[in-house]
């Protein structure tokens, strides 16, 4: 049974979140209540955290849930091929599914669309956000099923494994033998690598910084053939000397802020190569771009926001083949009035301790 009220954790201004009880609303035919069993943490709860985005608030954060359906209605029951007790993986993005965009298969583009966990409180029902035990799915939700028996802490990397395979392969069309280059070993850069992997992807190169050398090893467990301290190692001359001078097909862009991979991807890859632009940097401009390169080596640029349902099935399918060890790349569990703990784990601003992939855990 449904209670009343669920336990969440709301954002009311730059670096602060509360503890609030909330009503859980009644759903209608088109909607359901999902109980959330693990919220995943990325560097985008991190800017909203810091007011980088500039989020209506109060809001609760939270956009990569993987829970239970508690309440469904008749018509999204048949919609989304789930039911009350199904395990689901929700999409970040709400879409409108109608305009031409839509349409045309590229609904995370949607001039209409929102964000869960960007939509405020006082847009009813108000529980738009997965820092909380429950959750409302409205109407023009994407969800997947997911295999119940998965650790929750492993089902919820359907997310960054998701951009992981949108971003490192589908976007730039990777192709079997190619060489990428994929700049930050975070949790996405390491999703990109096990794509890239599976995509048959000929030498994968990724570059870090000495702090990354965790996460470094941790790209070679999962098939990285060379790394690359950019600290301590050139990093141009150490790409072309592993590529004979060619440089990289792809160049997969996902660092958190740092300007300087972006104008430097300009070097590391190949004439008529592709570069994939993923890490957000606040809004900075970006020093040292040289356009001619592009022009002259006719480089093709591609911005990525978010995932789409391609890459978030191919990561389910992933994880729910238990074919690699995902697990070491999972690195905490918090509990949910935690959360600002976990995001400050995330930015590296807790002494001695790092995350790579972590999620909250809701009290049951």
């Amino acid at each position: 049974m449904i209670p009343a009220k669920t336990f969440a954790m709301v954002q009311t201004a730059a670096r602060t979140l509360e503890m609030r009880d909330l009503p859980i609303p009644d759903i209608e035919a088109d909607s359901a209540i999902l109980r959330i069993e693990a919220c995943g943490i990325c560097g985008s709860d991190y800017e909203q955290f810091e007011g980088v985005l500039k989020t209506p608030m109060p809001v609760i954060p939270g956009h990569e849930p993987v829970g239970i359906v508690e309440a469904i209605g008749d018509k999204a029951a048949r919609r989304w091929g789930v039911d009350v007790g199904d395990r689901v993986a929700v999409e970040t993005m709400l879409s409108c599914h109608s305009c031409d965009t839509c349409l045309g298969g590229r609904y995370h583009l949607c001039a209409d669309r929102q964000i869960y966990s960007y939509i405020p409180l006082s847009n009813m029902p108000g529980l738009w956000g997965a820092y909380a035990q429950y959750m409302y799915l409205a109407p023009n939700t994407v969800v997947h099923k997911m295999d119940k028996t998965l650790p929750p802490e492993l089902a919820v990397m359907f997310n960054p494994l998701g951009a992981g395979f949108r971003w490192a392969v589908e976007i730039p069309q990777t192709q079997v033998g190619d060489t990428i280059v994929i700049l930050g070993p975070g949790q996405r850069g390491l999703a990109s690598v096990i794509a890239a992997r599976q995509a048959g992807a000929g030498k994968i190169i990724v570059t870090g910084m000495a702090a990354d050398a965790r996460k470094l090893d941790l790209a070679r467990t999962f098939g990285a053939h060379h790394t690359i301290d950019v600290q301590n190692e050139n990093a141009i001359e150490r790409i072309h000397e592993l590529t004979g001078g060619r440089g990289a097909d792809v160049v997969v862009e996902v660092t958190s802020y740092a300007t300087d991979p972006v104008h430097e991807a300009l070097s590391y890859v190949r004439p008529g190569g592709t570069i994939v632009l993923a890490g957000v940097k606040g809004f900075k401009p970006i020093p040292d771009f040289v356009s001619d390169l592009i022009v002259f080596k006719e480089i093709t640029i591609r911005g990525a926001i978010g995932v789409t349902s391609s890459g978030y099935r191919k990561a389910i399918d992933l994880i729910e083949a238990r074919s690699l060890p995902l697990e070491l790349m999972h690195t905490h569990d918090f509990e949910l009035k935690d959360a600002e703990l976990a995001i400050r784990t995330l930015a590296r601003q807790v002494a001695g301790d790092e995350s790579i992939h972590s999620c909250l855990i809701p009290p049951s």
